[in-house]
């Protein structure tokens, strides 16, 4: 049986370890600090001393109950109980984090395959495939496997592009997950940086032509079709204008974006174009 330590909240690290959680709803923090300030804190938060703190910062990181941290320093408490774990290192700390939260909490897709990859950023792990493993080893390897393409997702597109990433399903993510095998990973980045709508449900329809294509490539392959180093689905003509090619319901478009991308470069595309197939009208 564990003792309980009753530690101070300045002696507690919140950040030593990557974390699963990007952010945390005010609806339930605000439950939750009603709750403590009601019936007190019912279940310790878990951490671990550091073997070499720099001086003058906090003896203990946190494994796992930020929420309850949280919750307890905003309402102005300056101690809180804990289990002082032993973990063998700090990969093990965050696989005790990861178990907790797999139980405790909704955690998003998005999240779970960002932990992946910070974790490796950090030198916490070799590779996606150990983090992933050893994060998420009570999962079954198919659980695993979807975890892992999240990871890849990540890791190609990042936090900066999408708007709320966390908000994906994880549909959505396997998606895009699959598009990158496809190496659509270039195109897809393009889309994002190009478009001017910025909103969760624009940046989904703006990538969806482009899931749709890896999608039927899959079903109906046409490599055969193409010359060496073809097809191309991105060109940057000028610095100022990009060019992506996507496929629609009925046929292909060729979409064109930067600040040169106006009314008479389109006209002056058109003509090339009737030039090329012999219909110009003059």
């Amino acid at each position: 049986m564990h003792d309980i330590h009753t530690i101070a909240l300045t002696d507690i690290d919140a950040d030593a370890l990557p974390r699963d959680r990007i952010s945390l709803a005010p609806s339930a923090l605000a439950e939750l600090q009603a709750s403590i300030a009601s019936l007190g804190l019912t279940h310790p938060i878990e951490v671990w001393a550091k073997h070499d703190p720099l001086p003058d910062t906090p003896r203990h990181g946190l494994i796992s109950g930020l929420r309850r941290l949280t919750a307890v320093r905003a309402l102005g408490h300056t101690t809180i109980p804990a289990f002082i774990r032993d973990p063998s290192d700090i990969a093990e700390a965050m696989t005790r984090m990861v178990t907790e939260n797999e139980i405790r909490a909704a955690i998003s897709p998005w999240e779970k395959g960002r932990l992946v990859t910070e974790s490796v950023a950090e030198g916490l792990f070799p590779t996606l495939d150990a983090a992933t493993d050893s994060l998420y080893r009570t999962l079954d390897r198919h659980r695993r496997a979807r975890i892992r393409a999240m990871a890849d997702v990540v890791a190609e597109i990042g936090d900066h592009l999408l708007t709320a990433p966390e908000a994906l399903s994880q549909n959505q993510i396997t998606r895009i997950a699959f598009a990158l095998r496809a190496d659509l990973g270039p195109l897809i980045t393009t889309a994002l940086r190009t478009s001017k709508q910025k909103s969760p449900d624009a940046q989904w329809k703006t990538i969806l032509p482009i899931l749709l294509e890896a999608e039927e490539a899959a079903r109906t392959p046409d490599t055969a079709l193409y010359r060496p180093g073809r097809p191309r689905r991105t060109a940057q003509v000028r610095s100022k204008l990009n060019i992506r090619r996507e496929r629609t319901p009925d046929g292909w478009s060729l979409r064109f974006t930067g600040p040169e991308a106006t009314g008479p470069l389109m006209e002056d595309i058109m003509d090339a174009v009737e030039d090329q197939f012999g219909n110009r009208q003059r």
